[in-house]
């Protein structure tokens, strides 16, 4: 498991994400994690949905490889940074 740093500049007001630390196996896994995952059932996360907290699309996702994770970690956001207004 890798670890990844997540950004986005699409939106930048209140009540966005503007970057997210987050473990997957390759960068186009990670590029496809959502910050609400979590929050809400993963079925049902449109992109750019709900009210513009992150991107658009995964093609909008900047990544940038930051290490390999401790071993037994699992897929997923470890931390993620929000911008509540």
């Amino acid at each position: 498991m890798k670890l990844f740093k997540l950004s986005q500049t699409e939106n930048s007001g209140w009540d966005t994400f503007d970057s997210l630390i987050v473990t997957a196996e390759t960068e186009e896994d990670a590029r496809n994690i959502h910050p609400q995952e979590y929050w809400d059932d993963p079925s049902e996360i449109e992109w750019g949905e709900p009210y513009g907290t992150w991107c658009s699309s995964p093609d909008s996702v900047e990544v940038e490889y930051l290490g390999e994770a401790k071993e037994g970690t699992e897929r997923g956001i470890i931390l993620a940074s929000f911008n509540a207004g």
